[in-house]
């Protein structure tokens, strides 16, 4: 019985050969043969890699073959995602593809990447990737290539630094977009979870402002505003990410919004509402409330003040010794 690195030298050996003699037709079976063993065969994906497949796919990226090549690459990423992210020009070719037909295989390969802490930083460094995930988000093929770019967001998001590279390049807007003119429940529960992280970060409160973020995160928390429960446990994160990130300029933002606080209480007292989403609204209530407080002690205090400075009666305890 032949070896799982014996089939997968044979496999990666009739791409170079056929690369090599810019033979396209033989380049693209050799490829859809690569691409249906690593799907079928899980224990021949990272023998795949070792045997040189990974660079070879990825200039096949945006080829004729390059749904397959895509593909391949995913299913690779899987169990071998060390090797292919360390594969050089990788990224610039995953860049490259989400332009492509194969757009929903190169971002979901970006996700699996991502799905390795220490790959956020150099992934998010990378702007033209980022700005072809956002991009897909306002131009998508599928629904499923949607779906995929905001899975990779998300995890771009998960590096708090990369969060207001996100911001600059209009990752709120098209965000939001989906939220509102999307239908689709699964659309908006992942999109309200990349909205959720990219709130994160004190660059995001100017954008949220210029699409009413707000007001339209405060629209799904609401009982019966959002499609999905998810989708209302994310707005409810969403909304204390941005005020932790965002301090009293952001809490000032969501108070403005008329009847912010009752929308978040009901939240935090519904019963049929997950243990998530109950603690980020009792959270966001506590520091509304709290907000309200220190409002009201200033207020007091700037009443009291003018009547010190307006009323001759009242003397300061400096002046009040003076006399006998």
């Amino acid at each position: 019985m032949e070896s799982k690195p014996h089939t997968a030298r044979a496999l990666v050996g009739r791409l170079r050969g056929a690369a090599a003699a810019c033979d396209g037709a033989a380049v693209a079976a050799a490829v859809s043969d690569i691409r249906l063993a690593s799907k079928d065969d899980t224990d021949i994906r990272a023998p795949l890699a070792d045997a040189g497949a990974v660079p070879l796919l990825a200039a096949q990226l945006s080829g004729a073959a390059g749904v397959d090549a895509a593909a391949a690459l995913l299913n690779i990423s899987i169990s071998a995602r060390e090797q292919v992210a360390s594969s050089p020009g990788i990224l610039d070719a995953l860049t490259a593809a989400l332009r492509t037909a194969a757009a929903h295989h190169a971002a979901a390969t970006v996700h699996s990447l991502l799905c390795s802490e220490p790959h956020r930083a150099a992934v998010g460094a990378r702007r033209p990737l980022l700005a072809a995930l956002v991009a897909l988000l306002r131009d998508s093929p599928s629904t499923r290539a949607t779906k995929d770019a905001l899975k990779a967001l998300f995890g771009v998001a998960l590096y708090p630094p990369n969060r207001a590279t996100l911001v600059s390049l209009g990752a709120v807007q098209a965000l939001f977009a989906l939220v509102v003119a999307d239908g689709r429940g699964g659309i908006v529960e992942d999109a309200t979870a990349v909205v959720a992280q990219v709130a994160g970060c004190a660059e995001s409160l100017e954008a949220f402002r210029w699409v009413s973020g707000v007001r339209i995160l405060l629209d799904l928390v609401e009982p019966g505003g959002a499609a999905t429960p998810r989708a209302r446990e994310n707005a409810a994160a969403a909304l204390l990410n941005l005020v932790v990130a965002g301090g009293e300029r952001a809490v000032a933002e969501v108070i403005a919004v008329g009847g912010a606080e009752e929308t978040v209480r009901e939240l935090a007292e519904d019963s049929a509402a997950s243990p998530r989403g109950k603690a980020k609204a009792e959270a966001l209530l506590r520091a509304l409330e709290g907000a309200a407080v220190r409002r009201r002690e200033h207020r007091l205090a700037d009443f009291l003040n003018g009547l010190v400075q307006s009323d001759p009666y009242i003397s300061s305890p400096a002046s009040a010794s003076t006399h006998g």
